[in-house]
């Protein structure tokens, strides 16, 4: 079928629906939610009574409602009489929770973490405020479960798991449909979607449809950590297919059973999936998630300068990764913009670690002039090497994002090195301040690498094994501290527990984890109502991180904050990106906050703003109206 036959067909297919909803506005009241405007507590409108309201997690309250609620919405009689705080209820689940546990699991072969995940679903599915009250008052302990690396066990097995439907399926078949499908959606305003195509979730690959776990995971976070309201997130799967065989032969996945879209035919699927979202929600942020590196670059590319849109393995892990390595410059006594001067060793060429190589040679040329002349000396400074060793101008078919790191060739032979050198022996003869790896590929910093490293020139060399999940780390810390010496510093995509030096010393081990910055990112861009996502905005979230944590703190090898100061760092991030907003006039303003009245705020009443427009898990108070 032609593109213009499926424009007709989608075109059609829209207006019956919106005619539907002007001759039928009954229906519409019923196919509406309607939802507070504002992060404040005033009452939320319903058009919902009795057994309705109970089944619905974004309205329920379970115990919690007062009498006169459920004397106004028809519930007395459907709940136990003594009413609850909220802070009993969360007593009393989180009792059943230790002890369901262990049962909750399938078999000795099914981890705690995977029961806990199901336990705290389940909460999801049926209390959303209650859950997210859980969530960001243990989020220490639950943010690995909602997210890496126990979220990659989930969407391993997420067509087992599946329940009930969380966010939108979009795929290949839906072609010329997409515009009418997002009114399928039932919130009226969404301010922040995480989509996946499956096809690279996180080191485990090609997951397919299953991948929806991944977009879930993250709005948990963006909720959470940036308090988004939950009732306007999406979590978007684009199904076009997967080339994972096993999941081809499995009876029971729940996606297209075809090999992968490509070419022009994949760019299709994605251009009118943004077409459509954006049409609906013209403010509404979209994060790329997961995509494969033969499309993460494209399609940041093609989109960015367009639409309100990032992707986080290519931005948000590099700054992430800027702010912990402009933290081990600090860690060794020296100022920030000693930067320029590190050599920095790097293990992986897909997006992640092409990502991180352009945010920090961009970082290096800033502090040297931001000229021509700084760029190149910047990129001096790295040596990167992929599956096949040392990428030198002399690689044949090399990807054209990798060439402007690759080593001349003259200038390898000098040192001694050659296309295709090992990582050992390039870590020996450059004698590395950093050794970075985005990998993928677990134990990668074998014996023989991080001997190797003991001849840094660097007074406290940095580890950072950065691969999620936590199998996928290039290195355990235990082995990074015994073979290489206590005064490193280490940093891991995935939580790992310090490590007991002895003496009374302790190896600190840094979670370098995305969660610091994308919420925060995702959070000053809505509230700056900036037009796009600028490199300068991803700059200062790196930069605003990488200074937050005190002098103290860094000299002890602490580089990265607690998660359990996350709304905190989010909170202060999200600041730090409106101000850059501002001052590259992007800032449009938010609700009543006009460009005009930020341009006015003092540092610290953006702050103070990002806090009052931080939605926070309080149960509002539930009014009926007939419809």
């Amino acid at each position: 079928m032609s593109k213009f036959s499926n424009q007709i067909r989608a075109s059609s297919s829209l207006i019956k629906r919106l005619k539907q909803r002007m001759t039928n506005p009954a229906a519409l009241m019923q196919a509406t939610r309607h939802f507070t405007t504002l992060e404040g507590h005033r009452p939320t409108i319903v058009h919902k009574r009795s057994l309705d309201i109970l089944h619905d997690p974004w309205f329920n309250k379970g115990t919690a409602f007062s009498m006169t609620e459920r004397d106004r919405l028809d519930l007395r009689g459907l709940l136990p009489p003594n009413v609850m705080t909220s802070e009993q209820q969360i007593q009393r689940f989180m009792a059943d929770l230790k002890r369901l546990e262990v049962q909750a699991r399938d078999g000795p072969s099914d981890p705690y973490a995977l029961a806990k995940w199901r336990i705290l679903n389940r909460l999801h599915d049926r209390n959303e405020t209650m859950y997210y009250q859980v969530l960001i008052d243990n989020i220490e302990e639950y943010a690995p479960i909602v997210y890496t690396p126990t979220v990659g066990l989930v969407c391993q097995n997420y067509s087992g798991l599946f329940r009930r439907p969380r966010g939108m399926y979009f795929s290949g078949e839906d072609r010329g449909e997409m515009m009418s499908m997002v009114y399928n959606w039932p919130a009226e305003q969404v301010d922040m979607i995480v989509v996946t195509d499956g096809s690279r979730i996180l080191g485990l690959g090609d997951l397919g449809v299953q991948g929806i776990g991944i977009a879930i995971g993250k709005l948990d976070l963006y909720v959470a950590a940036a308090g988004i309201n939950p009732q306007r997130v999406l979590p978007v799967m684009i199904d076009v297919g997967t080339n994972n065989e096993k999941l081809l032969k499995d009876p029971l996945y729940l996606g297209l059973q075809e090999h992968r879209l490509d070419g022009d035919e994949y760019i299709a699927v994605i251009d009118e999936f943004m077409e459509a979202v954006f049409t609906r929600w013209p403010h509404v942020i979209v994060q790329f998630e997961d995509f494969q590196s033969k499309w993460a670059f494209k399609l940041l590319q093609r989109y960015r300068n367009t639409y309100r849109m990032f992707n986080d393995d290519v931005q948000g892990t590099a700054g992430v990764a800027i702010a912990g390595l402009l933290g081990a410059v600090r860690a060794q006594g020296r100022p920030m913009i000693d930067f320029p001067k590190q050599k920095i060793v790097v293990a992986g060429a897909g997006s992640a670690g092409i990502g991180v190589l352009n945010a920090a040679r961009k970082t290096m040329a800033r502090m040297l002039g931001n000229n021509e002349a700084a760029f190149e000396s910047a990129g001096r400074q790295f040596w990167v090497v992929d599956a096949k060793g040392l990428i030198t101008e002399e690689r044949e078919n090399i990807d054209l994002e990798a060439l402007p790191f690759a080593r001349k060739v003259n200038e390898a032979s000098r040192q001694g090195l050659r296309e295709g050198a090992s990582l050992a022996e390039v870590v020996r003869v450059v004698k590395p301040d950093v050794l970075l790896g985005l990998s993928a590929v677990g134990g990668l910093f074998s014996k023989e690498v991080l001997e190797a490293l003991k001849g840094s020139t660097s007074t406290r060399p940095a580890i950072f094994a950065m691969s999620n999940p936590t199998k996928n780390a290039e290195c355990t810390p235990e082995d990074a501290f015994s073979i290489v010496g206590d005064n490193i510093l280490f940093a891991s995509g995935s939580p790992f527990q310090d490590v007991d030096l002895g003496n009374g010393h302790i190896g600190h081990c840094n979670q370098g984890n995305n969660m610091y910055l994308f919420p925060g990112i995702g959070l000053g861009t809505l509230l700056s109502g900036s037009r796009i996502i600028s490199d300068g905005m991803l700059q200062a979230a790196a930069e605003c991180l990488a200074a937050y944590m005190a002098e103290e703190e860094v000299l002890n090898g602490i580089i990265y904050p607690s998660t359990s100061r996350i709304r905190d760092i989010t909170k202060e991030v999200a600041a730090a990106v409106v101000k850059e907003a501002i001052k590259e006039d992007l800032a449009e303003g938010y609700r009543e906050m006009d460009a005009r009245e930020l341009q006015k705020l003092s540092q610290e009443e953006i702050v103070e703003y990002v806090k009052n427009n931080m939605w926070s898990p309080d149960y509002p108070t539930l009014v009926y109206k007939k419809d």
